[in-house]
């Protein structure tokens, strides 16, 4: 690799394609025709740009770049959010737009988060950002964590509400839920290491400048298609 070369982390998993997709016609990938590569190695380096390419799961990929192991990445705003890691938030891509949002049972007696008693049980897979969110509302809530399935948590009484990501609502309306808040508004963030938007300025700063042109691009023609 180059002293200007990229270690970049992409997201495994439903926003890989998408991410992928929207880097293609940057100098990440300049034009590269064979993608389908990315996806079979965790590390591997693309000749044509010189720039190194790691694959984790969304969630891990705060940690690679706040730590170093990559200089960019790509995820979402829930998981930035959720362990307020020290790097940079520079860029909006607009995909995968979800909501974290506080659901109830559809026969729960209380139709907003700020009318919820004391020590009301809430399941969740973002403990951080469900925890503060409380707090500022002055409420004690017992935080349950789970890894998935979260909405299961109050048909077997495991928890009152839950706090969880929806991008539709069908999910919550499948299981006996509704949203009357939300916590957040996420969609996919590129993040940047604080030394190396420092060290690798030039580099990163064009990569910047690209993808927010093609955003631009994008939410142009959708424009002209309407």
């Amino acid at each position: 690799m180059s002293a200007d070369s990229l270690k970049v982390a992409l997201p495994k998993g439903r926003l890989f394609q998408e991410v992928v997709e929207r880097c293609q016609d940057t100098d990440l990938l300049a034009g590269e025709e064979n993608l389908s590569r990315l996806s079979r190695k965790l590390v591997q380096v693309f000749p044509q740009t010189g720039h190194l390419f790691l694959l984790a799961k969304p969630v891990d990929v705060p940690a690679y770049v706040e730590h170093g192991a990559a200089d960019i990445g790509f995820t979402g705003k829930d998981i930035i959010a959720e362990k307020e890691r020290e790097l940079y938030e520079v860029l909006d891509l607009g995909l995968g737009a979800c909501q974290l949002v506080v659901a109830v049972p559809d026969d729960f007696p209380v139709s907003e988060p700020a009318e919820m008693p004391d020590n009301i049980r809430v399941a969740t897979s973002y403990p951080g950002l469900t925890a503060r969110y409380f707090q500022k509302l002055g409420i004690k809530a017992e935080i349950i964590e789970l890894g998935g399935s979260v909405e299961l948590a109050p048909q077997v009484d495991l928890s009152d509400i839950i706090v969880d990501i929806t991008s539709t609502g069908t999910t919550l309306k499948e299981n006996g839920l509704k949203p009357v808040a939300e916590v957040l508004s996420s969609s996919v963030r590129l993040v940047v290491n604080r030394i190396s938007y420092k060290t690798k300025s030039e580099s990163i700063t064009r990569i910047v400048n690209q993808l927010a042109d093609r955003e631009k691009s994008k939410k142009g023609c959708s424009a002209c298609a309407e």
